[in-house]
This record gives structure tokens, sequence and C-alpha cells, in this order.
């Protein structure tokens, strides 16, 4: 019974936890195909952007980002030559801030 019980937990934790490291769409055999530095850790917008809950365009829009926003670029996710998406994070205070504020989302390049 604790055996069973004990693989059931460990099943359980890995299907939470193991799909939060892939993207939407599988596993991207390489990040480094792109044409972003890999020391640009921040980005400041200089247009309006929409920010998505996954990196395909007809994705839930989750915030309008207005110009001048900084974000923290987290990876980047390339569908084609012409379309790049980066996994990107709102400054925040996370002790001040709402618990259920959205911090993170994909933007098109």
């Amino acid at each position: 019974m604790i055996n069973t019980l004990l693989k059931n937990f460990c099943l359980i934790t890995f299907a939470l936890i193991a799909p939060i490291t892939l993207p939407a769409g599988g596993i991207q055999k390489s990040l480094n195909h792109n044409k972003f530095s890999n020391n640009t850790n921040e980005i400041i917008l200089s247009a309006n952007t929409s920010l998505y809950s996954s990196p395909e365009i007809y994705a839930k829009e989750l915030l309008i980002l207005d110009i001048g926003t900084t974000l923290s670029v987290l990876s980047n996710w390339k569908v084609s030559e012409r379309q790049i998406w980066l996994r990107v994070e709102l400054a925040s205070n996370k002790i001040l801030d709402d618990p259920n504020k959205i911090t993170k989302g994909w933007i098109k390049m």
C-alpha cells in the first residue's frame, strides 16, 4: 500500500513539474540559433506589445505591455526564420504585488 502510494506520488510530481521546462510544441534542439547574444538579459519595449500565454499568434493574449516596459528574457523559441518568440518576465515585487498578477508570458519579435 505504501509502496503504491509512493510510486503514485512520484509519478504525479514528475507529471506536474517536468512540462514546465518545455515550450509549447515540444523540445527545441538548440536555443543558440538566434540573433540574440547570450548575455542579453533584459529588453525595453519600443512599442506596445501583446503578452501571450504560449508562442503562437492564436494563443490567449494575457496583457498589452506599454512602451518602455522592461522585461527579463528567460528563453527564446524559434518557429521559423521570420518568427521568433521570447519567454519574458515582467519586473515585479513578489512580496507586495498581487500573487495572481501575470508576470510571465511570450512576446513575438
